[in-house]
């Protein structure tokens, strides 16, 4: 199982990270949000930047991050171990960040962590258990890169799993009948004027 931890001691780390012409013209856009004096606030979207780059976030890439901000390198290394958003070490193609807290636990999320668990090869699928999501209403709640599954069971989730291996994108969003965070099956009041 590929489960992702926040401790990268262990990891492999790269020589060095520079970004690319693409990549920092949205560094320069994040920073120039900030007044002069004041781009340290931009760390947050800058290591976010320098993760999609990369795919992770190595030692070299938070050192460029803070060479660029003009911040301590272990003020970077406190903001990127902190939010789980950030990975610490290689991961497969797609993450799977699967909520565990009591409303996704209540409503089955350990049968949907059973499934990503099952599914986890470090290439194709890496899982992480994260606390929540903010999707309550619709746990149990798996953020698969950058989209919200929601609603769902052990079944729900190996097909949404079953797409991604044959390449597809499945539909971000409930897997029941539901709109949003509407009731399932539609509205059953305050259904005209």
């Amino acid at each position: 199982m590929a489960m992702i931890t926040a401790d990268p001691k262990d990891v492999p780390q790269v020589a060095s990270f520079s970004f690319t012409p693409e990549y920092m013209a949205k560094v320069e856009e994040q920073i120039a949000h900030y007044p002069p004096g004041r781009q340290a606030s931009a760390v947050i979207a800058v290591l976010d930047l320098a993760q999609r780059q990369q795919g992770w976030l190595p030692r070299a890439a938070m050192n460029e991050v803070a060479r660029l901000l003009g911040m301590a390198p272990i003020r970077v290394y406190e903001i990127a171990t902190f939010y789980t958003m950030f990975q610490l070490r290689p991961k497969g193609k797609y993450l799977l960040q699967v909520c565990t807290t009591t409303p996704c636990w209540l409503r089955g999320s350990d049968a949907v962590m059973k499934a990503c668990q099952h599914a986890a090869d470090g290439e194709t699928f890496s899982v992480q258990e994260v606390e929540c999501l903010g999707g309550c209403v619709n746990a149990p709640v798996v953020q698969i890169n950058d989209d919200f599954y929601e609603d769902l069971d052990e079944a729900s989730m190996n097909k949404v799993l079953d797409a991604f291996r044959r390449g597809e994108t499945p539909k971000p969003g409930p897997q029941v009948d539901r709109q949003t965070s509407a009731p399932e099956g539609g509205l059953t009041t305050l259904k005209g004027e």
